[in-house]
């Protein structure tokens, strides 16, 4: 499934070289957007609860990186929020097409070419063909016991969760509180400043802190989602007795933005996607190699 990456990146010159691949991969998309008698900022993509969830078949499983978002029932409400469907389900697509283009890692198509996304739940049997799972809005959801048997297995077993965009303190408590059913006995520690996920394809110093392009734009161009609450964004995880990720945290920032709405707005598309970008493909990237 995965060789080595297609374009190693210049040492000290990360950032740059980002931008420009995605510059070319979406240049026409975005110069579109700009010149289109439609203004950038009315354009909308199909996101959340009015978007049908596409569950995968039986024999989904050919081989190829997908991407599976999961399902889960919410018991609060967070402003912006849209449970479990949040960035759903351009921000997976976009990633696929970019982890398809910048890697050599196969990613699973349909007969049209399109990437493949699948929408699973946790007591879904399917879940244990996702070799990369997601999950937004998370500070919102609660397990059910049957669910964080599952997830519990699921993980121990090798699986990948990524969740992200939730903000705050409230939602961090509702999330690390849920996940206390899941893995009592590990802790949720800060990704080392070393940690090989920073690294494996792109050098990341920092982790960005994303908002929703809504609320950037009517800020003004600010991305502290909850003011003082939210003054910087968080990378957490809970890795096995071997030092694996089982799962990865971002909290206080909306890196499914930087993808879902890449071609929205130039403006928002060069302050936050190469970096949003950087950071979905070494993850993925590592995912699949550990």
């Amino acid at each position: 499934m995965l060789d080595e990456p297609l374009f190693p990146p210049p040492k000290g010159l990360v950032r740059p070289f980002v931008i420009t691949l995605l510059r070319v991969l979406v240049a026409a998309l975005v110069c579109a957007l700009a010149i289109s008698s439609v203004s950038a900022q009315r354009f909308r993509l199909p996101e959340g609860p009015g978007v049908p969830p596409r569950f995968p078949p039986p024999d989904f499983n050919d081989g190829g990186f997908t991407h599976c978002k999961i399902m889960y029932r919410s018991v609060r409400s967070e402003a912006n929020g849209m449970g479990w469907s949040t960035d759903y389900p351009f921000a997976g697509i976009n990633l696929l097409t970019r982890v398809k283009e910048l890697t050599k890692t196969r990613v699973s198509v349909d007969e049209r070419g399109d990437p493949n996304y699948w929408v699973v739940r946790l007591t879904d049997d399917a879940l244990f063909s996702c070799p990369f799972t997601m999950a937004t809005d998370v500070g919102t959801i609660e397990f059910s016991p049957e669910e964080a048997v599952r997830l519990r297995q699921y993980l121990l077993e090798g699986g990948f969760l990524w969740v992200d965009d939730f903000w705050g303190t409230p939602a961090w408590e509702q999330w690390s509180s849920e996940m206390k059913k899941v893995l009592p006995e590990y802790s949720i520690e800060a990704v080392p400043a070393d940690h090989p996920i920073r690294r494996t394809m792109f050098e990341l110093a920092r982790i960005p802190q994303v908002s929703s392009i809504n609320f950037w734009r009517r800020s003004g161009g600010m991305t502290s989602e909850r003011g003082a609450d939210s003054p910087s964004s968080d990378f957490r995880m809970i890795a096995d007795a071997d030092g694996r990720i089982m799962v990865l945290m971002t909290h206080n920032t909306d890196i499914g933005d930087s993808w879902e709405r890449e071609g929205e707005d130039p403006e928002f598309f060069l302050e936050f996607s190469p970096d949003g970008y950087a950071l979905g493909i070494n993850v993925v990237l590592y995912a699949l190699t550990h």
